[in-house]
């Protein structure tokens, strides 16, 4: 549980409590809250407009600003301890969507409060947050989801029966790799040396929140914080929940037994410009081990894996995902859920592989009406944290071997990297005063 210094917050943590109306038929609507609402949590709220938007929550007056305008019923608040805690009964569920470090923060608090979560990726900033993440929803017993949005597309549903239905055989190798980052945010920086002025309409201390003092930069704020490790997980933790997704779900991926990593230079500050990380798995349900290699800063697998298909995407993508199985070779090109096969079959020809997931066919919205439905007492959301906490504890392992510079060994029971014991400190992050767990 966290501890605060603020009073308010304390007696919210030291007292959580389920809202009274913690459980909902399915035609009543929730009372949502949004935390971070500027940015992708703007799309987050957009997504769920079929509920009622009772609370809005954000540090930046100006990036929040439209989203602001459009809920004007809303209470609004700068703190979400202080939202939390004073109107914590009339809320139902949170959708969190701030940078990566207040990700553990914020829902764990609303998960002790008996509040059903929606948690946009990387779902934790730490491997040790992602695996407290997941623990305190089983025990709360409340409905989750992350938001890695590709895994709620019908499309996308449909190659993971296919795959799990035998149509590339088993599958040994995956490769995912995006063009992030660099078109959208930078890495490899040194930290700003000046420290120009807060805007008036950023309260700059919750902004860091658990994350170490530093002076207010718009290097970090509203958007290109994502490379510096102290609020960030670079271009794998941006993107890896969405990329890799695919050979989790369809391959029941659990915990890499070993990390390696090659990059360019790694700082404490910053994370690299590019890299390339193979995660070792071990075989599911006594299949072979996987091999799945990750690539970044503009590094893509060789071409050659696809190169005499004779269907589209003569060259591979900026973004995507090659499964490679005994039978077939599966591409997966910009996170589209269109899956092209190396043999030339189609989608269609699969008919004898029975559907077996849910489908909510509303684009975007998918994501969020399924964790809605969840929430009023419908079937669990399939990225609920108990699929979501070991996808990301494995994908911020990539981290963990890109900053220790060794192949990392993992013991996942108990936590630990075996064979370098200095990778440990990268587990977790330690926390400003006046924020622990």
């Amino acid at each position: 549980m966290f501890i605060q210094e603020s009073a308010l917050a304390a007696s919210a943590l030291a007292f959580p409590f389920v809202a009274d109306r913690n459980v909902l038929g399915a035609n009543e609507r929730l009372n949502l809250a949004g935390i971070g609402v500027g940015g992708k949590g703007a799309s987050d709220i957009d997504c769920s407009t079929t509920e009622n938007i009772v609370a809005l929550c954000d540090v930046d007056d100006v990036n929040a600003a439209a989203t602001l305008a459009k809920f004007p019923n809303a209470k609004r608040f700068k703190d979400f301890r202080v939202m939390l805690e004073r109107e914590g009964r009339h809320i139902d569920a949170v959708d969190v969507a701030t940078p990566d470090h207040m990700h553990a923060p914020i829902s764990i608090m609303a998960m002790e409060m008996g509040k059903h979560v929606y948690c946009q990726k990387p779902l934790a900033h730490s491997v040790f947050e992602a695996r407290q993440m997941a623990a305190v929803a089983r025990r709360r017993k409340v409905m989750t989801q992350m938001g890695n949005q590709g895994h709620a597309n019908p499309a996308a549903r449909r190659l993971v029966e296919l795959v799990r239905g035998g149509a590339l055989g088993r599958v040994k190798a995956v490769h995912c790799w995006t063009d992030r980052p660099g078109k959208l945010w930078p890495q490899g920086m040194k930290r700003p040396e000046d420290s120009p002025a807060v805007p008036g309409t950023l309260d700059w201390d919750l902004w860091l929140g658990v994350a170490p003092y530093r002076p207010y930069h718009p290097a970090y704020a509203p958007f290109k914080w994502r490379g510096f490790w102290d609020f960030g997980t670079g271009a794998l933790g941006d993107m890896a929940c969405h990329i890799m997704d695919l050979a989790f779900f369809a391959l029941d991926l659990k915990a890499p037994t070993r990390v390696s990593a090659q990059s360019a230079p790694v700082s404490q500050e910053m994370a690299p410009t590019w890299s390339i990380i193979d995660f070792e798995f071990p075989g599911q349900k006594g299949g072979p081990p996987v091999k799945l290699t990750w690539y970044d800063g503009g590094r893509k697998p060789s071409p050659d894996l696809v190169q005499d298909r004779t269907v589209p995407y003569r060259d591979l993508t900026d973004n995507g995902t090659i499964l490679v199985g005994e039978k077939d070779i599966l591409f997966v090109p910009k996170q589209s859920g269109v899956g092209v096969f190396l043999s030339g079959a189609r989608v269609e020809d699969f008919k004898s592989i029975p559907v077996t997931l849910p489908r909510y066919p509303a684009g975007e919205k998918s994501h969020h009406l399924e964790w809605i439905a969840a929430c009023k007492g419908g079937p669990r959301a399939l990225s609920n944290f108990d699929y979501a906490g070991p996808m990301t504890e494995a994908v911020l392992l990539g981290n963990v071997a890109l900053r220790a510079s060794k192949p990392i060994e993992w013991n996942s029971a108990d936590l630990k990297v075996t064979n370098v014991p200095e990778a440990n400190a990268y587990l977790r992050t330690e926390y400003r005063k006046g924020w622990g767990v």
